[in-house]
């Protein structure tokens, strides 16, 4: 009886715990209307979603050629040259193809099946981005619901199954990893959506940048070598056959898009577009605004971008004469992951080196604005732009997204757009990148360092 009796008061305080800590969690989402709405935004929009894929026509663009690509795939073909579809030839790392063979045993290949499928993708990839938001306590509650009005994106999701779905999915993945400090596993999810598209490597250099503040040396080059060993692994099965054909057509930095498709440079006349010289200065803008963005905006608390890289040097090199005076211990204890990032900056960092790649890409297609239509609303509220402006901005993009065929005035009138918010990132203060408490240890070791 006493056991007994002890065994029912252990049940009644789980219980009683359990159900404390249920309160907890409704009495925090009834606090924060932020939260609250946001669970609303994902209702609403997962009822838009099954009416749009019940009562909207499917737009066949490139299904079949995925399903063409991956069936020679699953036949046992691993000469990436010889895996086409009724689009061309198979252009996207090896990621995509196990994903899409998936998709395909799952679906068998139906449109309506998988369609159901992206459509839980969408809700995933929007619940991943609200969580980001959320995270970072940028936009005001209210603006939470430009993330699911656009027309294009939902359309991209759920009636033409691009593969930039997965990508920025996992993009997503990777970015929640890295706001809350988990860099190794974050870069791991990151070079998987790089194994479905390479456009997300339009996130490295400011991926790097974060990176280097974030952690030591010997830090970067093991997240950097996690990351190289996912590419390795997916791409073995071709790598081990026929290595140059996968490298060549997986990675092709050189591809000339059709001009015709062109949504931000329809304007420029196509002997222009196509030519060497108009890409090498659309390169040449893309790195130089990168780097004048890393050095004073980015940088500009470390005193730069060339300081931040001296500061490395230098504590690379006390981490070498530390090693060979067998004094390891120490250093590392001093040395290792000192700075924690502040989620504001991981994200503004994140998003503006992205944005400034899409300013400048040479081509982007329609199902491209999925690339950055999420940061779309981040951006726009870390300039210094009033709201009104902020929401004429984000009606712009979207407008000229969805008119097709583009035309020269929609492509000059979304360059304007993006430049103007551009303009507006660099005219914004740069917010400090530290956590309070974190960045006082790491300055008193760096200026004893040098």
């Amino acid at each position: 009886m006493p056991r007994q009796a002890t065994d029912i008061r252990s049940s009644a305080a789980v219980a009683s715990e359990v159900a404390r800590k249920h309160d907890s969690f409704i009495q925090k989402i009834v606090r924060n209307p932020k939260t609250t709405f946001a669970l609303a935004i994902l209702l609403a929009d997962a009822i838009l979603v099954s009416l749009i894929i019940s009562y909207v026509p499917y737009t066949k663009i490139d299904w079949d050629a995925y399903m063409s690509q991956v069936s020679g795939f699953l036949g046992g073909e691993r000469d990436y040259s010889k895996l086409k579809g009724d689009t061309g030839p198979l252009v996207y790392p090896a990621g995509f193809l196990y994903i899409y063979s998936a998709i395909q045993y799952i679906t068998g290949g139906q449109v309506y099946p998988a369609q159901v499928l992206f459509g839980l993708l969408y809700m995933v990839n929007l619940g991943m981005v609200l969580l980001i938001y959320l995270k970072t306590d940028v936009l005001p509650w209210w603006a939470l619901c430009l993330l699911s009005l656009s027309k294009r994106v939902h359309s991209i999701f759920v009636l033409r199954l691009f593969n930039d779905c997965f990508a920025t999915t996992l993009f997503h993945a990777a970015l929640i990893s890295f706001l809350y400090q988990k860099w190794h596993l974050g870069l791991i999810i990151f070079s998987g959506a790089v194994s479905v598209k390479m456009n997300v490597l339009l996130f490295a250099p400011p991926l790097l940048l974060l990176l280097m503040k974030a952690m030591d040396i010997s830090g970067v080059i093991s997240a950097g070598l996690g990351a190289a060993l996912v590419q390795i692994l997916l791409g073995l099965p071709f790598l081990l056959t026929h290595p140059v054909e996968y490298l060549s057509k997986a990675f092709n930095l050189g591809r000339v898009f059709i001009h015709f498709w062109s949504v931000n440079f329809k304007f420029v006349p196509e002997p222009v577009f196509v030519s060497k010289g108009f890409a090498l200065f659309l390169l040449a803008a893309h790195l130089i605004l990168l780097l004048t963005f890393a050095h004073y905006r980015w940088c500009r608390h470390e005193g730069g971008l060339c300081s931040l890289l001296h500061s490395k040097l230098v504590q690379m090199k006390l981490k070498i004469s530390y090693l060979s005076s067998f004094a390891l211990r120490p250093f590392n204890n001093h040395n290792s992951n000192l700075r924690v990032l502040r989620t504001e900056h991981i994200a503004t960092t994140m998003f503006a080196g992205n944005f400034i790649g899409i300013v400048f890409a040479r081509s982007l297609h329609y199902q491209f604005y999925s690339w950055y239509f999420y940061s779309l609303p981040y951006l726009l509220w870390r300039t210094p732009f009033p709201t009104w402006l902020r929401l004429i901005l984000f009606v712009i993009v979207e407008f000229c997204w969805n008119v097709f065929p583009s035309n020269d005035y929609s492509s000059i009138l979304l360059l304007g757009a993006h430049l103007t918010i551009l303009a507006g990132l660099w005219l914004a203060p740069p917010e400090y990148p530290y956590v309070e408490g974190t960045n006082k240890k790491s300055a008193n070791i760096e200026k004893k360092s040098s």
